[in-house]
Formats: structure tokens, C-alpha cells, sequence
């Protein structure tokens, strides 16, 4: 399906229509598939647990899609549902893995060396090793803008924060990413 082919007005009008919904939600789920498992992938690195969130938040957005009011967009609102899926996923990880609070994250990193689906080259690695050190929020802000080129006023939606907060914590982040590289070489 392409951009032109989904009209969210019109798939918004065909999810209320109890005739026409499942239709409507499978062009959803073809549509946002791709950038939604991005999102995730980069949250929890590994590919196993990506699809399993990706297939959760689905799950959960067809069972609430009678509660979605359309104040906010259709995808503002799948992507909150995908990152609370992710944080509540990575909050279960930490409690397994963390014996103390400096290496609380540091099961992402050994996810991303185990990934057999990871094909970056080591530079590639070495951005996910840095990235992955960030606190969450700013791990969660730098992927929105670097990787998905997101808006600051669209982060605000999904996040609940102020687009400053936001600018903020993308600057902070990118200075421990060069810091990281600076440290590094």
C-alpha cells in the first residue's frame, strides 16, 4: 500500500464501521508496519522480542480501537501504544537481568552481539552501543529524530512532553553520542 493509497480520514470513517473495520484495520496494520517495528526494534534491539511487541500493540489497538476518539492521529496513537509496549517489555528485562543500577541497560547491548538479524557493520554497532547507554527517555528521542526524521510537535504528541523538553533531550543526547566517539578513538 502507499502514502497516496491511505487516507486516514477515510480508514478512521471505515474503523468505525462495524461492516468494514476489519478491512479498515488490515490496511492499518499493512501501513504502519514497518515504521512501528523500527520503533520497536530500536527500543529492544532484538528481532524476536520486536515482533512479538509489533504483534502486542496490534492486539491491543484492535481491542481498543472503539476507544480511539480521533483527537490525535491515528499514528501518534499506535505509536504510544508501541512504545508502552516497548517500556513495559524493557522494564520485565531490566528486572531479570540487573544486578546494578550502572549496568540496568547493558542486556540491550548484549542482545544487539547475540542478534543474528543485526547487519550493520561496526560502526553501525558501535552507534547502537552508544545510543543503547543513553537514559531511556533520551535513548526513546534521539531514534524518533534520528532515525525516523519525526517532528518535534508529533514527539510531543505521542510523549506528553513539551517540544523544548524534547530539543533538549535530543541535544543531551547527541553530546554522550559524540562524547561516546570521542572516548572511543
Amino acid at each position: 500500500m502507499t502514502q497516496k493509497d491511505y487516507n486516514e480520514e477515510t480508514i478512521i470513517e471505515e474503523l468505525r464501521n462495524e461492516d468494514t473495520r476489519q478491512r479498515a484495520f488490515n490496511k492499518v496494520m499493512r501501513h504502519y508496519t514497518q515504521p512501528l517495528y523500527w520503533q520497536i526494534r530500536r527500543m529492544v534491539i532484538d528481532h524476536e522480542n520486536t515482533n512479538d511487541i509489533l504483534q502486542e500493540t496490534f492486539i491491543k489497538a484492535w481491542v481498543n480501537i472503539n476507544h480511539f476518539r480521533g483527537d490525535a492521529k491515528l499514528s501518534t496513537w499506535l505509536y504510544k501504544i508501541a512504545i508502552n509496549e516497548s517500556i513495559t517489555f524493557l522494564n520485565k528485562e531490566r528486572n531479570k537481568h540487573t544486578s546494578s543500577i550502572d549496568d540496568e541497560d547493558s542486556f540491550l547491548i548484549n542482545n544487539l552481539q547475540a542478534d543474528e538479524w543485526f547487519d550493520g557493520d561496526d560502526l553501525q554497532y558501535e552507534l547502537q552501543k552508544a545510543i543503547n547507554r543513553l537514559p531511556e527517555k533520551q535513548r526513546l528521542v534521539f531514534n524518533m529524530r534520528y532515525f525516523d526524521e519525526m517532528k518535534y510537535e508529533d514527539m510531543s504528541e505521542i510523549l506528553g512532553t513539551s517540544v523544548g523538553a524534547l530539543k533538549a533531550s535530543y541535544h543531551h543526547a547527541s553530546k554522550k553520542i559524540e562524547d561516546f566517539f570521542s572516548e572511543t578513538n
